[in-house]
């Protein structure tokens, strides 16, 4: 029987937020598919229920809006007690509106934050007790392009979210590293998505990736595949690092 490899996660558990489609939904596929058990966060309980069926045995679904009161440690808790142990978190689920900077309202700013970085904060604070006990724990921040330099899409409010949770990235890594957990950002440029086709019309998409170094839009496998990489036992010494991943776009 061969040896398991750096990226065989049997017997490894992991939270995806924002499993229900896109890239949250890749990875959440991706890890399973190697032998983790999964639990999936998507807002709506039906729906997190359905694709934790459709990923398959070890999915298991915990729905809930992440900025909702006690929802990361409602989400920790409830993971905890299905699996007894957290060994990875990948915080996916964001808010990417598009508002343009004088639309924008405090209140759809701070809706914004609370999704985007506060509560992946808190998810990584109510998952570091189990993470600390074990001394093992790999943290995934989702950022993006957007949080390197500028957002091609998104407003001021999701800009400044993702430039944000890569401070968080680096604060958390320096600090959780002597327990044995990791801590890094992935940073996704234009990337095949639902939500990318739902945000532009399909001429703005074409022009854009032509202008790319690597003239294509990214697919949410090739991401899936970078995130799952810095989530194993491999990438034990990375860490408070941002990756990118954006065939080139932020050289230009």
């Amino acid at each position: 029987m061969p040896l398991p490899t750096p990226q065989d996660y049997t017997g490894r558990v992991a939270i995806v937020t924002g499993a229900a489609r896109g890239l949250g939904r890749a990875v959440a596929e991706r890890l399973h598919e190697r032998g983790a058990s999964v639990a999936i966060n998507i807002r709506d309980a039906d729906r997190a229920e359905r694709v934790a069926r459709e990923i398959g045995e070890w999915a298991f679904a915990v729905p809930g809006d992440v900025a909702a009161p006690d929802a990361p440690d409602d989400i920790v808790k409830r993971t905890l007690e299905r699996f007894e142990r957290i060994d990875i978190l990948i915080n996916n689920a964001a808010l990417p509106l598009t508002t343009r900077f004088e639309a924008l309202t405090a209140e759809e700013w701070r809706r914004v934050l609370e999704v985007n970085l506060t509560a992946p904060f808190l998810l990584i604070k109510a998952a570091l007790p189990a993470m600390k006990a074990q001394r093992y724990g790999r943290v995934v921040n989702i950022s993006s392009t957007a949080g390197r330099m500028v957002s091609t899409l998104g407003g001021a409010h999701y800009t400044t979210s993702k430039t944000g949770l890569l401070g968080l990235t680096r604060a958390a890594a320096k600090e959780l590293g002597s327990y044995g957990i990791t801590v890094n950002a992935v940073c996704p440029g234009m990337i095949d998505t639902e939500l990318t086709r739902e945000s532009a019309a399909p001429e703005i998409l074409e022009r854009l990736a032509r202008s790319y170094p690597v003239p294509r839009l990214g697919t949410s496998l090739e991401v899936a595949d970078l995130i799952c990489f810095v989530a194993s036992e491999a990438a034990g010494y990375i860490t408070g690092a941002s990756l990118d991943i954006n065939g080139g776009d932020l050289m230009m």
